[in-house]
């Protein structure tokens, strides 16, 4: 009794087609789409941001070391 029988997804599936209809679950699938792309857009932009300020945090102690060296 621990699994789900054919049956049963049949009957859930007709649930969800009443509560939502049939031209309601493409739309909602859409708006997923939307979301996950936007989601990939975000992450990509940060790894962006976090590649420009790595960047700029190596060669700090490179410069760091060049004044220290003329100082002394």
């Amino acid at each position: 009794m621990g699994s789900l029988s054919i049956w049963h997804w049949l009957i859930v599936l007709v649930v969800v087609l009443l509560l939502f209809g049939r031209g309601k679950i493409p739309e909602l699938m859409g708006d997923m789409a939307k979301g996950i792309k936007s989601f990939k857009k975000g992450m990509s932009d940060d790894e962006a941001e976090e590649a420009k300020t790595v960047e700029h945090q190596a060669n700090e102690p490179v410069k760091n070391a060049k004044e220290k060296a003329s100082k002394s």
